[in-house]
């Protein structure tokens, strides 16, 4: 009884009824009982049998369950074993197995990703059998098999249509190609020679959608070193009949379908090409498309390898003529007709022969005669015959046979000019490795001459096959005498006997028949039939009318239609299509028909047929593949159906049995591949067995053996007599024992050589270390002595110094006892002084207290009386009111509370008494900061902001729980630079006048301390330095009696002054002349000023100054007092209106700090130094010595004023001088903290100092409240009725808070009682801006908006628009929960409340509130509270544009007249506005007007252009210029960088013939589709689709203009581009059209050559913070200094070894500076002197 256990695997029958094979199929055993047994087969059928049964099944092998990986392994070896094998691997994605060493390769029909760049590295140089079956496997050790042995290797791909050979042979080229290791150019076009032969040779069948329609031998040559050198290809037997004709469900070639789908619109339409159902060659298959191919895509790739294998444009375009003329060939339709008796034909359509003749660039007539009749030549004579409509058809399809044929060879001649490399050398080495990829083994329905020539091609190659794998290895064995049984295989060698071998075979006959005239299909076959008729292997049919004839070839038989045989061998071309061919003008259409044009008739006639050249070649292909080592790849189709994970047993078996794959796996199994000599195998594994003795007497044969014992099992390899013979797993274990052993060795060598180097590095160090232990034992015992010498004289020291102190404490004593007597009695005498003195004080403060007590009595008792009168008054006042009794306790009440108001009044006089005292009692030393604190006392009074603009009455500030930060710090490293040389003394001998020192006066000066040209200069900085003496202390305040109150602000009086330099010069001299400083000048009249400009304009643009009234500066000083504000202002407002006064006023302090005794006077001075240092920084040639100034100051204040000195340098100079606010914080002791409020309300605190710019404040706020889009978003400042925007940039915010404060006091107010408020607030858009990308930002625009509408900022024209914001407002708040009594409520928060003012308004806006609410966009599709804020955040971008726009003042200066020249100009999203004061719009340009901006600065003005697309040019003047400009800038770059659209500013050229590139006239709009903008301004070529003619392709970058807009363009803007403007011109002559600067010629310039030639500039550590302030990042020797130089200029002397030159120039540059007045001389110098200087060296010496 057998025992059967479930998962058991056994053979059964397979009785399926679409089974066609008797093979054994799998099956495992599901169920098993005493009785039945259910199993499953490999199917999944399941079948029951019963234990009787179950002694007639075979089990399977286990090796056969789970499949292997090489199938000479398997334990079953019979058909159903390979089978199973094979379908257990593909069912898990292992479609590779082995052979031995041929692969079997089953097609997936999918992609696997097992052939990436991984896989190829892993492959590489691997054995068969290291890794699992692959095809870089069988690549891999045919390239190193060819390296190694330089023994030319072939792959020999075969298998049936659709298994996979053409992917199979990309795979191996693939692989070829990367792992050569050069990666070169020529490998790049051997693989881009596929994607063109696939194209022109493939199509697709029933069978593959990409079947290789003609056989390719590919041979890529290889130099000595592995690298590739070229590669040829040979092509055999394309299947022209495609061209004509196609069974249903197939295509033509790819090439036609790619080009249609693929090929530009305008080229189309130059070669008349539709779309592929409009010509007949095309849609017979009626199979347009094929799944999964993209033809367009493809197109593109054939192009781009065409490019690669150097075909030119022109090649390109006439192979479209040709394969455009083929498609419109086919669709010549012929009617028959007749003329005198004679069948005729008349062509249809002319209109498509003239297209051809047009193609081909022939005559029509002469086309149209080629294809209706036939010229014949007989006895010098010519026929001319018409033909009838079946033979037209055949000229037809002749005619486009031979075109497409010849156009094939000259594409593989033209692919082998480009890869093949002839040898450098004649005798250098160049090996092989040929991949054969020809077409599969074919039997369909119909099959004429071509499946005969393709399957009589099989038959060669599975003779070579059997061959090479049975006959060759067997006939080996026997002549080595192995020990060998022969195995019985199928021989085809009789096939091709009959064939193609021997006498009156098929091809013979065929050739034959071909050459008689009267030859026919018919007279054909009965040859065949008489001749064959009696071969086994030849079958006739059993029908006499029958045109088939049968082959039983390898694979089974096939019958062949004869209809045809005769004209597709003889392959002719007739003398008509010859005649029109050599009539065309087309040069490249004569190229392909050379042969047949240098032939006549006759020899035409003789020319060999197509079955004899095909032999030939057939042949020698053959012979190449003999000369070879092969790889067999055997190709598997697993079903018919081209579907993955689909596999027919019965197709694979077949396959498997006409492939000789059972007969293989057996010879392989038993046989012995790898096979070496004796000598050879010797040579390649001696080290495996060392000890063998010299080469010369060696026995190789017994070495072998000897070898092969020792490694490889026994009784698995045989030695003949000239070879030894391995298994296949025999190599790959000697090359790993190989490896080992050699790695043994390797390491034995490395370990004696390491060995032998350490241990003389170990003697060298041993000598060394004997050495240094010898010098270092001297050098010790030499330091030892020396400390035993010293400690000796030490001890000496020590004993004399005793006796000397005993000495000394003995004198010590007597002389303190003498002095303790002396000053005991001097003390008493003090003592008794002092207490006298202590009584005095004593008394004197009692009695002050008691006078002070009496008078606080006498006052108390004063009021109390006066207190009591008032009672009696009260109470005799209120008896007649309330009666004697409530009158006397309400007087009591009043009376009681008057005096304790009296008793609270004494205590707080008391403690503001005893707090005075206590301040003037406060000495000591004090901070830097107190110093401040006491000078601005008098300034900061008790006083709080006052209450806020009206219109942000709404947004008053909150407290807010959040930390302040610090947006002020700096690092304040120490200065580590010398300074040593920039004392204050030596700039003042350097750049004061002589007259001057730099010690303290205390009188006023005569002359300014610098040379001074300008005179309104000169005077005020001698007013500046009487301030200073009044501010430091040491020159008295004016006494004046007037009590005249003037609110001008300090800066509106100097501001008056400026420009008056004429008016200066009388006064001027009457200040120099001043001797008492006390004397008062007659005060002349202050002309008023207003609130300061917008815009800091330049005089010439501002109001007209009346300059008959020349105003005193002195007149300010010296007949009134002055608070300290008043003189800091005056000081610190004229440094920063006049640059020039900068440097003295800093020297004017630091003067008076010099050698000052007055301590008091030296605190204010260094208090001024701080302010002064917030507000303005000194000159380049100042700024090292203030520096050092400031490092011999005081520690405290030089810290202070070196941050302040950083910030204000970083920062730049500030406009106005120090605020209240500033004031205020010092005093307080706290830092200056600015309050920000946020259009939601919210309130956000801020550390700032001085120097803090509107730029710190927007970056601080939106790093505080996570704001990632912070362009646009501005602080304002808002006072009274009057609101300014600080914008984002460089303007310093507390220049702002100044200002406020001079504008209150113009007013009349307090400085402290300013009611300014900053703001925090959307100035701008960009153009691009979109609200989704930032909710934060989205938020803060939606609640100022909203808040806008309501307080009458922002206005709507229709209450339908109200109506819907206030609807989403309420969405917002309250989402789609819609309360009428809530919408009420809220109405007076929504909507302005003028709106709200009637008796039923509040109703009416409920219902238009609540009707705009449910018929609203949001309400219906449930919108989100972020996407309704986004909304209304666009609304307004688009609604109100002026709104959001950055206003400058400006002058025009020149351009198109406007009505007004004092314009505003408004930047914002959509364009630039020129706007009145009244803001009526002047002139509006949009974005895409704008070509050019540009700015200049001319005679002290700044100015900037902006030209337009109509060619008018805009000037205008305003010192916010560079801004402006950088704006429109940034938004023209911004919009270019993502706009899609184009401006053409030239025709396309006519002569570019490049596909790609489409065809333009001026002024077209062109869409980009992929790219944008940015693409086209950084890269030579877009794509792009031109909108009048909609052809897409390729456009130059150099001839087009990118459209600043992100939506398309009016057709105003663009019908601007096709009139004729210089500016267009211009346009089309410039690569970039915004420009910086105004187009000037700097190429030559001192900076330029500077560059180049200077020195290199010294690297300078004074302060960071003062290098990166006005491009001072590094000193400019090029530009003006006052400094001499220390060393050359040029680089080229600053190198040189000659010090005399070094010297000569410096002298020179010295010379120059004092010639021109730069540099001070103490002694008067001719000119001569000082050109003799300058000249001398130069004349002497060339450099």
């Amino acid at each position: 009884m057998v025992v059967v256990s479930t998962g058991e695997y056994y053979w059964i029958e397979d009785k399926r009824k679409d089974a066609e094979i008797e093979v054994l199929i799998g099956a495992f055993v599901k169920f098993a009982d005493s009785s039945q047994i259910l199993l499953v087969d490999d199917e999944g059928e399941e079948r029951w049998f019963s234990t009787k049964n179950m002694k007639k099944l075979k089990a399977v092998h286990p090796t056969s369950v789970s499949g292997v990986e090489d199938m000479i392994r398997l334990g079953d070896l019979h058909e159903a074993g390979i089978l199973r094998n094979l379908l257990i691997r593909y069912n898990e994605h292992q479609i590779y197995t082995y052979t031995g060493s041929i692969l079997v390769a089953v097609n997936p029909y999918q992609i696997l990703p097992i052939y990436t760049s991984d896989y190829i590295r892993r492959y590489n140089d691997r054995k068969i059998g290291e890794l699992p079956p692959h095809i870089f496997a069988i690549g891999d050790n045919a390239y190193h098999r060819l390296v190694r042995h330089q023994v030319d290797q072939c792959v020999i791909i075969s298998g049936e249509s659709g298994a996979g050979k053409t992917e199979s042979t990309k795979l191996i080229l693939q692989f070829l190609a990367a792992i050569s290791g050069q990666h070169s150019w020529i490998e790049q076009q051997i693989l881009e020679a596929n994607p063109i032969l696939e194209a022109f040779g493939n199509a697709k069948t029933i069978r593959n959608d990409n079947s290789s329609r003609f056989g390719k031998y590919i041979e890529i040559h290889f130099n000595k070193k592995g690298s590739i050198e070229g590669a040829r290809i040979e092509q055999y037997l394309l299947e022209k009949s495609r061209l004509v004709a196609q069974a249903y469900d197939e295509r033509n070639y790819h090439i036609f379908y790619r080009m249609l789908v693929g090929m530009p619109v305008n080229d189309k339409k130059k070669l008349h090409l539709t779309q592929a159902s409009d010509y007949n060659y095309l849609s017979q298959g009626e199979c347009l498309e094929c799944e999964g191919m993209d033809d367009i895509a493809e197109y593109a790739i054939i192009r781009a390898a065409m490019n690669v294998l150097l075909f030119t444009d022109d090649e390109h375009w006439q192979i479209c003529r040709l394969l455009a003329s083929i498609l419109h060939i086919g669709n010549i339709e012929f009617i028959a007709t007749s003329v005198s008796n004679l069948d005729c034909t008349v062509i249809t359509d002319n209109k498509c022969v003239s297209i051809i003749a047009e193609l081909l660039e022939v005559k029509v007539q002469d086309l149209v005669d080629a294809l209706t009749t036939r010229t014949t030549y007989t006895r010098g004579e010519t026929i001319v015959s018409p033909m009838n409509t079946e033979q037209s058809l055949d000229v037809r399809d002749a005619l486009v046979k031979g075109i497409y044929g010849r156009l094939f060879i000259w594409l593989v001649s033209r692919i082998n000019d480009a890869i093949y490399k002839p040898k450098p050398e004649p005798k250098a080495y160049r090996g092989s490795i040929g991949v054969l990829d020809i077409f599969g083994f074919e039997n369909f329905g119909r099959n004429s001459f071509e499946q005969f020539c393709i399957n009589y091609a099989n038959e060669n190659l599975q003779q070579f096959f059997v061959r090479h794998i049975f006959k060759l290895e067997q006939q080996e064995y026997n002549l080595e005498g192995i020990n060998w049984k022969n195995i019985e295989f199928t021989d085809n060698q009789s096939t091709l006997d009959l064939i193609a071998v021997k006498p009156l075979n098929i091809l013979a006959l065929v050739d034959e028949e071909s050459k008689f005239p009267k030859g026919t299909d018919r007279t054909l076959l009965n040859k065949l039939h008489n001749q064959h008729q009696s071969s086994k292997l030849y079958v006739k049919t059993k029908s006499d009318t029958s045109s088939l004839f049968g082959v039983i070839h390898f694979a089974g038989a096939v019958f062949y239609d004869s209809r045809g045989f005769l004209d597709k061998n003889r392959d002719t071309f007739n003398a008509d299509l010859v005649h029109v061919v050599n009539s065309s003008s087309n040069k490249f259409l004569n190229s392909l028909f050379t042969n047949e044009l240098r032939m006549g008739n006759d020899t035409r006639k003789r020319s060999p047929t197509l079955s004899a050249q095909f032999r030939r070649s057939l042949d020698l292909l053959m012979g190449t593949l003999s000369t070879c080592q092969p790889f067999f790849v055997r190709c598997i189709k697993p079903n018919e159906f081209k579907k993955p994970n689909m596999f027919d047993r019965s197709l694979v078996c077949r396959q498997l049995r006409y492939s000789g794959m059972m007969e293989t796996i057996r010879i392989r199994r038993a046989g012995y591949p790898i096979r070496y000599s004796f000598e050879a195998f010797y040579d390649r594994f001696r080290v495996l067995q060392p000890m063998m003795g010299p080469r010369a007497n060696m026995n190789f044969q017994q070495a072998a053996e000897v070898i092969c014992r020792k490694v490889l099992p026994k009784e698995e390899w045989q030695v003949g007599k000239t070879k030894i013979f391995l298994k296949d797993a025999h190599e790959m274990i000697l090359e790993m024992t190989r490896d080992a052993s050699l790695n043994k060795c390797v390491s034995i060598i490395q370990r004696v050589a390491k060995g032998w180097l350490t241990r003389r590095r170990y003697i060298r160090i041993r000598t060394s270390t004997l050495l240094i232990q010898t010098v270092w034992r001297g050098y010790s015992a030499r330091n030892k002595y020396k400390k035993i010498k010293q400690g000796y004289m030490r001890l000496q020291a020590l004993i004399r110094s005793h006796t000397l102190k005993k000495r000394y404490d003995f004198l010590r004593s007597r002389i303190a006892g003498f002095q303790a007597r002396c000053r005991g009695h001097y003390m008493r005498h003090q003592v008794n002084k002092k207490m006298k003195a202590l009584l005095v004080i004593q008394s004197s403060c009692r009695m002050y207290a008691a006078k002070k007590e009496l008078k606080r009595l006498i006052y108390e008792r004063n009021v109390r009386l006066e207190a009591l009168a008032d009672r009696q008054l009260k109470e005799r006042k209120l008896k007649k009111q309330l009666g004697e009794k409530k009158a006397r306790v309400e007087a009591e009440r009043l009376y009681q509370s008057r005096i304790r108001g009296v008793k609270e009044e004494v205590a707080i006089k008391i403690e503001e008494d005893r707090k005075l005292n206590r301040q003037k009692s406060f000495t000591g030393d004090r901070r830097p900061e107190d110093v401040v604190d006491e000078m601005i006392s008098s300034v900061v009074e008790q006083g709080g902001e006052g209450p806020a603009p009206r219109q942000f009455k709404d947004l008053e500030l909150k407290e807010d729980d959040e930390s302040e930060e610090d947006i002020t710090g700096i690092d304040t490293p120490k200065d580590i630079e010398d300074l040593s040389e920039y004392e204050f003394s030596k700039y003042v001998l350097t750049y004061f006048r002589p007259i001057h020192t730099a010690y303290n006066i205390k009188k006023p000066l005569a002359a300014p301390l610098h040379l001074i040209k300008n005179p309104g200069d000169q005077v005020a900085s001698l007013a500046v330095w009487i301030t200073i003496l009044r501010f430091m202390g040491d020159l008295p305040e004016p006494q004046s009696n007037k009590s005249t109150h003037d609110n001008t602000p300090v800066m509106n009086k100097i501001y008056r002054t400026l420009g008056r330099n004429n008016a200066y010069k009388k006064e001027l001299a009457e200040i120099q002349g001043i001797e008492d400083p006390k004397k008062t000048t007659k005060r002349k009249k202050l002309i008023s000023m207003t609130l300061k400009r917008k815009t800091k304009m330049p005089p010439e643009l501002s109001e007209s100054v009346d300059t008959d009234e020349i105003i005193s500066l002195n007149s300010m000083i010296e007949d009134r007092p002055t608070t300290v504000l008043q003189k800091l202002h005056f000081i610190i407002g004229n440094a920063i209106l006049r640059p020039e006064l900068r440097d003295e006023v800093y020297c004017q302090i630091c003067k008076q700090l010099t050698r000052n005794t007055s301590k008091e006077s030296l605190k204010r001075g260094w208090a001024l130094m701080c302010l002064c240092l917030g507000c303005f920084a000194p000159t380049d040639v100042f700024v090292k010595y203030l520096n050092y100034f400031l490092r011999a100051g005081p520690p405290d204040y030089a810290t202070y004023c070196d941050k302040m000195l950083k910030r204000t340098y970083m920062n730049g100079t500030r406009s106005q001088p120090t605020s209240w606010q500033e004031l205020k914080a010092r005093k307080s002791g706290r830092t200056l903290v600015l309050p920000i409020t946020f259009m939601d309300g919210t309130t956000k605190k801020l550390q700032a100092d001085p120097a803090t710019t509107a730029r710190e404040l927007c970056t601080a706020l939106a790093r505080k409240v996570e704001l990632k889009d912070c362009f646009g978003f501005s602080i304002y400042i808002a006072l009274f009725d009057k609101v300014s925007s600080l914008g984002s940039g460089n303007d310093h915010v507390m220049d702002a808070i100044s200002q406020c404060e001079q504008y209150a006091k113009e007013q009349g107010a307090s400085e402290s009682n300013a009611p300014w408020r900053l703001f925090f607030r959307k100035e701008i858009f960009t153009p691009w801006h979109d609200p989704a990308e930032d909710d934060v930002a989205t938020n803060l625009i939606y609640q100022q908006i909203v808040r806008g509408v309501k307080y009458g900022e922002y206005r709507f024209e229709k209450d339908d628009d109200l109506s819907k914001l206030a609807a989403q407002q309420y969405y917002v708040e309250f989402g789609r929960d819609l309360n009428s009594d809530r919408v009420k409520s809220l109405i007076a928060n929504y909507i302005p409340d003028h709106y709200i003012t009637g008796p039923k308004a509040l109703d009416k806006w409920t219902v238009m509130v609540i009707s705009a609410y449910k018929h609203g966009v949001f309400y219906k599709e449930q919108c989100d509270s972020a996407q309704v804020k986004e909304d209304v955040v666009n609304e307004a971008r688009f609604k109100w544009p002026l709104m959001f726009s950055r206003f400058y003042e400006a002058f025009q200066f020149s351009g198109p007249t406007l009505p007004k020249n004092e314009v505003v100009i408004a930047v914002n999203w959509y364009g630039v506005f020129i706007v009145d004061d009244a803001e009526q719009i002047l002139l509006e340009l949009t974005f895409p007007e704008i070509t050019r901006v540009s700015t200049q600065r001319e005679h002290n003005r700044q100015n900037f252009s902006m030209l337009t697309l109509s060619g008018s040019e805009y000037t205008f003047t305003s010192v916010n210029a560079e801004d402006i400009h950088d704006l429109i800038v940034t938004f023209l770059e911004g919009l270019k960088k993502r706009s899609k659209y184009l401006i053409a500013l030239h025709d396309s050229p006519d002569d570019n013939k490049a596909v790609s590139f489409i065809r333009f006239r001026r002024g077209d709009l062109i869409y980009l589709n992929n790219h944008t903008g940015d693409t086209v301004l950084s890269q030579g070529c877009c794509q792009g689709t031109n909108t009048r003619t909609d052809q897409f392709g390729d456009v130059p970058s150099d001839l087009v203009y990118v459209l600043p807009c992100i939506i398309r363009p009016s057709p105003t803007i663009v019908a601007m581009f096709t009139s004729d403007h210089k500016e267009l011109d211009k346009l089309a002559n410039r690569a970039s059209v915004v420009e910086g600067l105004s187009p000037t010629n700097t190429q030559h310039t001192l900076e330029n050559y500077s560059m180049e030639h200077f020195r290199p500039v010294p690297a300078r550590t004074l302060s960071k913070a003062l290098q990166t302030v006005k491009r001072r990042g590094r000193d400019q020797l090029w530009s003006c200094t006052r400094e001499p130089i220390k060393q050359p200029l040029l680089k080229k002397l600053s190198l040189t070894e000659n010090d005399e030159l070094t010297q000569d120039a410096c002298v020179a540059f010295l010379g120059i500076m004092k010639y021109m007045g730069d540099l001070p001389s103490k002694r008067p110098r001719s000119g001569v002197e000082l050109t003799d200087q300058i000249f001398k060296s130069a004349v002497h010496n060339v450099c």
